[in-house]
């Protein structure tokens, strides 16, 4: 009887979900390890889009989160470091927001925007209004996290304070993570409000990760590194780890190892050398990388037709027009200097 294979992860970034509904899994987990081994107190990975960020994310949500399902690592890499489950698994209060879908015409929409996603991770932590150690300042406190019309300046300091209230019910600090920080910037940037934007989440960032005494550690993505001077003024705890770093080289995007592994175990074999040609156009670190969008939508359509051919997936997903002006206004600023001087 011919066994039924898991199903390819297409576009799945919820990692409870990947792991509980029987999809393939490249494991990534030990990603927790080297992160807590080479500690940094705010860690900032830029990457690509679709090389998996928004599932790294979500894996290290289900991992530190308290009363977190641990059945979602029973066979990882991560489960057999005994010790460090045990130290780390389920033991913190995490906030997680995705800044990925604020794309707004103007400044004001998209503070509306950024105000729906604090509202939205505040409601998570209802409980909070039961909690008897805090006081009815904190729950007011609480309560103004929840407020669709917020004022900015509460939006600003709103991680901060969130922080803050989960370690007073809890007694143990919070894990921060912030997944596609940079596309409310690149947003602002094509459309003519990056300075307001810049403020607004240098200011969110300053109180969240700066001084914030509840903060364990955070973890932030993005596809671009925008300059420390304009959003990370003063943030001295903060780690880059770009493309060319060596540090976490192989836990965004795909090894050779793993691209063998999932034409193996789908019996694609044969189609290595086309695939490796097609997709392994990138190098992080020490380490050669498939796009791991290209290579999931190409090992289903030859699970389909076993004489499709490659294509380019990944340019279809969305456009680069951001990099594209920001690379524009950068040698337009460059040629107008040179004209001054």
């Amino acid at each position: 009887m011919k066994q039924i294979k898991k199903k390819l992860p297409i576009g799945i970034e919820n990692f409870a979900k990947l792991q509980a509904e029987d999809f393939y899994y490249v494991d990534k987990t030990m990603l927790i390890k080297e992160l807590l081994d080479n500690w940094a107190e705010v860690n900032l990975f830029t990457r690509p889009r679709r090389f998996g960020k928004t599932l790294n994310m979500n894996m290290l949500k289900a991992f530190f989160e308290l009363n977190g399902d641990k059945n979602c690592f029973k066979g990882t890499r991560i489960s057999r470091e005994v010790y460090l489950c045990e130290q780390y698994m389920g033991k913190f209060p995490v906030i997680f927001i995705s800044l990925k879908s604020i794309s707004a015409q103007t400044y004001e929409k998209a503070c509306d925007m950024a105000i729906q996603i604090v509202n939205g991770e505040a409601r998570r932590f209802q409980y909070l209004l039961d909690s008897e150690r805090l006081t009815e300042y904190d729950k007011d406190a609480f309560k103004s996290l929840l407020l669709p019309d917020m004022k900015e300046s509460v939006l600003c300091s709103s991680l901060r304070i969130l922080s803050e209230l989960l370690e007073k019910h809890h007694g143990q600090k919070v894990i921060l993570l912030i997944d596609e920080y940079d596309v409310p910037l690149a947003k602002a940037f094509e459309l003519g409000y990056y300075n307001s934007m810049t403020l607004l989440i240098r200011n969110l960032f300053e109180n969240a990760l700066k001084t914030n005494d509840s903060l364990k550690f955070a973890v932030l993505t993005g596809c671009m590194r925008i300059s420390k001077e304009s959003i990370f003024t003063g943030l001295n705890n903060l780690k880059v780890l770009s493309v060319a770093d060596v540090q976490f080289d192989e836990y965004f995007g795909f090894t050779d190892s793993d691209v063998k592994n999932i034409l193996e175990y789908y019996e694609l074999s044969e189609h290595y050398d086309e695939i490796k040609i097609w997709y392994d156009g990138y190098r992080f670190g020490n380490v050669e990388v498939y796009c791991p969008w290209d290579v999931i939508n190409y090992c289903d359509e030859l699970r389909i037709n076993n004489m499709a051919q490659p294509q380019n997936y990944w340019s279809n997903t969305s456009s680069n027009e951001a990099v594209k002006r920001f690379i524009q206004e950068t040698d337009k600023e460059r040629s107008e200097r040179k004209l001054r001087n």
